[in-house]
């Protein structure tokens, strides 16, 4: 069976909604599968158990970006050879790529597990729920393997144009995360240490039964044995795609454990209030996120095939479908957004905090509707080190002090501290919009 897609002739918007929806089912599906933890958890356990969680969840997410970031310049490369017509090339990638992601997962299992008090120290996480948080995290991160497993394969079918299997493999996922949970917190009342155990066991499955399906599909690449080895030519690209990637995701994560510290520091009902509203933050993000990923798809394709212009038409397309969708959820999400926490928690402080902060999200999603797409086509052009200095300054020189400078503030409101994200996605938009000019006019000068 064939799937994967070639994006460098034909209609444009057309391929890509088609490309882009499986995305966000799959990202919706992760939300889901991230969210259900702490939905359980706050039906059926404490307010210590939510921190939990969520600090725990915010540790295994820093850690995870580095693996995406990874994988993100394995869909890159892979794309760029596709549009090439280079299908051994892609195959080398590959091969070169399953060598580096067995080490990273050796060394995030390591650092994870044995760093796990650290990490919780670090993020300020309540004395009541400093064991949850640590548990959370030491359970997980026994379980890299499979998150590295798993986010390599969605690079590979990203690369080739496939978004279908990566869905695929997160609903199997989601299935057996939804049942562990309800076996391990809902029955057996182990809280925060069940819920990891569930998002454990779910992530092996997954990646077990996905490796099934995947030996069914026709590949246009080739991958013998012969290749699983580091190409020196590969993996140096990798690396300077994948550094910066990393990089920029891990600062950006940072800046947010940043705002985490701060409103862990107000108080075991604040830290779970804000833990609720970042996971809903990770469905109202949904639709620009998935756009984000088909963009670098799209355009590595058509970088490949010396079809810049083309790439250029598919970012703007990006934008407006996201943007109309977008506002949509931003009105919801700002006047409506306690719906949404009821789902979490029957707890009314909670509610009232959650959505307090959420509301600052709700502003934020219409801003990343740009912020996202041209990340992903700045990528998608192998512009990596520039995504990461503009996401480094929109972190660290204006999310960060922001946060901190309204933080001191008296009397400043959660609500306040959130805001520092859309001010500093506003900032990013104005350094990208720089960027893509002067890059359209580099074009047109080189004739690209």
């Amino acid at each position: 069976m064939k799937t994967s897609k070639d994006f460098t002739q034909g209609a444009i918007l057309k391929p890509m909604l088609q490309f882009a929806v499986p995305v966000l089912a799959a990202s919706l599906l992760q939300s889901l599968y991230s969210a259900v933890d702490l939905m359980i958890v706050g039906r059926y356990g404490l307010a210590a158990d939510v921190s939990g969680v969520n600090t725990g969840g915010q540790i295994m997410m820093t850690l995870t970006f580095f693996v995406t970031s990874f994988a993100m310049a394995v869909t890159i490369l892979m794309g760029q050879a596709i549009g090439e017509k280079k299908p051994e090339k892609a195959g080398e990638i590959i091969g070169t790529g399953i060598i580096m992601f067995a080490v990273m997962a050796l060394a995030l299992t390591l650092f994870g597990f044995f760093g796990a008090e650290m990490l919780a120290n670090a993020l300020n996480a309540p004395p009541e729920a400093f064991s949850q948080t640590v548990s959370y995290t030491k359970i997980c991160s026994a379980g890299f393997v499979f998150i590295v497993s798993y986010n390599i394969l969605g690079a590979v079918f990203r690369g080739v144009g496939d978004s279908v299997m990566p869905l695929i493999s997160v609903f199997i996922a989601s299935i057996f995360n939804v049942a562990g949970d309800l076996f391990f917190v809902a029955e057996l009342g182990m809280g925060a240490a069940g819920a990891a155990i569930a998002t454990a066991m779910a992530q092996a499955l997954s990646v077990v039964i996905s490796f099934f399906i995947i030996k069914r599909r026709t590949m246009p690449f080739e991958l013998t044995r012969d290749k699983i080895k580091i190409n020196p030519l590969h993996s140096k690209k990798i690396v300077s795609l994948g550094v910066p990637l990393s990089l920029q995701d891990m600062l950006v994560s940072v800046s947010f454990m940043f705002l985490l510290a701060i409103t862990n520091s107000r108080g075991v009902i604040v830290s779970a209030g804000v833990g609720i509203a970042e996971k809903l933050c990770g469905f109202i993000m949904l639709v620009p996120s998935a756009f984000s990923r088909s963009v670098s798809a799209f355009v590595s394709q058509n970088v490949g095939a010396k079809k810049p212009e083309r790439a250029n038409r598919a970012m703007w397309y990006a934008i407006g479908v996201s943007l109309s969708i977008g506002v949509v959820i931003a009105w919801f999400t700002i006047f409506h957004g306690d719906i949404m926490c009821k789902i979490f928690t029957k707890d009314g402080e909670i509610i009232r905090r959650a959505w307090e902060y959420l509301k600052a999200y709700g502003i934020d999603t219409v801003f990343v509707c740009f912020l996202f797409c041209f990340t992903g086509y700045f990528n998608g052009r192998g512009k990596t080190m520039f995504t990461m200095a503009q996401n480094i300054l929109g972190s660290f020189a204006v999310r960060i002090p922001v946060a901190y400078i309204v933080a001191k503030t008296a009397g400043s409101t959660i609500f306040q501290i959130g805001l520092a994200t859309p001010i500093s996605s506003l900032f990013q938009i104005i350094l990208c919009l720089g960027y893509y000019i002067w890059l359209r006019n580099s074009d047109k000068k080189s004739n690209i």
